[in-house]
């Protein structure tokens, strides 16, 4: 009997039970599509952060030291402390070798630009480079990938271009420079002339340098195989009380904690695991960008799990003006029941059996929508697929239940307040 009569109240009331399950399967989609971004929003903000360069600076332990004590490195722009070429592979080694992204090294000295009677930085560096790894894996890297946001007149670098350069915009504006031109830098009595290959403009300090192949720089300065320092972007996770921690002391955390740090993408642990394959390096996190990224990923989940709220709020308040609607409808038929001898309980839970059985539908079918909207989002904003992630599965049917429950209260009180009597009589 009370199958039968869920049944009829589905029949009879058609019109009110599919505008329940479409208003359920509007915030179930919601919820299900912000759920599956929000959990894979981070490696995909990642990503999207990684085109706008790096987060960690690798530098020789000695120059760090005088850096951190006397900002020697800072005021010269040049560091006389150098790490090794051919350790540099070994940063696809680590722990944590898949979230590197790009790296790339170099090399600074200071020159004498003879057309403009002036000392300038020149800076040799990786252009477009083919690394084979110590693993047997090759490895594509470079400035190219690294600064892909510079606006460059003229063209980039190879680094085969040995007799060419790149002049930043600073340089060229301060010696009337155009790509095109050739000029003449001088080291220690050497000289060597280069076209200019492009000029560009990176819009910090980087524009008072000339940029050449790394090999060009090193052969100049009589360092082959030696770098100044290396840029690395890295996919991370944001910091937390323990990475901040860790990055202060890594000794003085437990066992527990050190495992769970050093196996855990921070930009402290990928730190503190490429100074162990590069010989007494010192890698820092370039704090201002780390914190970017992590301030950047929390606000973008913090705004769609309000979106998902808001969702599933409206959805509630939606819910429970149908429901409402549709027990007042059906007063008189409470009201028989009631008369003949059906107490509240049944009553209210025939209501509910059928809003829940409409949920299921209405969340059912949102779910899978919700999927489709999921992607549109990851292919519209990210220009990739979401991952579906099983977790929501059990996510959405408790948001779903909750905001049933939650949007059914009103009407359930109002049948609970229903006396056989008045509603019979039609007061």
């Amino acid at each position: 009997m009370f199958w039968r009569m869920v049944r009829g109240a589905f029949f009879r009331q058609k019109g009110k039970m599919f505008m329940i399950a479409f208003t359920i399967a509007l915030g179930a989609s919601l919820a299900t599509a912000m759920l599956n971004v929000m959990l894979d929003v981070g490696d995909k903000v990642n990503q999207e952060l990684k085109t706008y360069g790096a987060n960690i600076n690798v530098v020789p332990k000695e120059a760090s030291l005088l850096d951190d004590l006397y900002g020697v490195e800072k005021d010269s722009g040049v560091s006389d402390q150098y790490l090794k070429e051919a350790e540099l592979g070994n940063i696809k080694t680590i722990f944590w070798a898949f979230n590197i992204v790009d790296f790339t090294p170099y090399f600074d000295t200071k020159v004498k630009l003879i057309s403009g009677d002036s000392e300038v930085k020149l800076v040799g560096t990786w252009f477009n480079h083919h690394l084979e790894l110590p693993t047997g894996e090759s490895l594509d890297t470079g400035m190219k990938n690294m600064k892909n946001w510079w606006e460059v007149s003229g063209d980039w670098l190879t680094d085969q271009d040995e007799n060419s350069a790149m002049v930043g915009s600073l340089v060229s504006g301060r010696n009337n420079i155009k790509a095109g031109d050739v000029i003449t830098i001088e080291f220690q009595g050497k000289t060597k002339e280069l076209t200019v290959k492009g000029i560009f403009n990176a819009g910090s300090d980087e524009d008072e340098a000339i940029y050449v192949p790394l090999q060009v720089a090193q052969k100049l300065a009589e360092h082959e195989g030696l770098v100044s320092s290396v840029e690395v972007s890295a996919l991370t996770t944001p910091d937390n009380e323990l990475s901040r921690r860790a990055a202060q002391n890594p000794d003085g955390l437990s066992i527990k904690e050190w495992e769970t740090w050093y196996c855990t993408a921070y930009v402290s642990s990928i730190s503190y695991q490429i100074q162990e394959v590069i010989t007494d390096s010192v890698a820092k996190p370039i704090r201002q960008v780390a914190e970017s990224e992590g301030a950047i990923l929390e606000k973008t989940q913090l705004l769609m799990l309000l979106i998902t709220i808001l969702s599933l709020v409206g959805s509630a308040l939606g819910i429970s003006n149908l429901v409402t609607a549709s027990v007042m409808e059906r007063s008189r038929e409470f009201g028989l029941l009631k008369a003949i001898g059906a107490h509240n309980s049944p009553v209210s839970w025939l209501v509910l059996t059928e809003i829940l059985v409409t949920a299921v539908v209405g969340g059912t079918a949102g779910y899978f929508a919700g999927l489709g909207f999921a992607q549109i989002i990851g292919q519209s904003v990210f220009g990739s697929a979401i991952d579906i992630k099983p977790m929501v599965i059990p996510l959405v049917a408790v948001l779903v239940f909750l905001v049933t429950l939650a949007g059914s209260i009103p009407s359930i009180r109002l049948l609970l307040s229903l006396r056989p009597a008045e509603v019979l009589h039609g007061r």
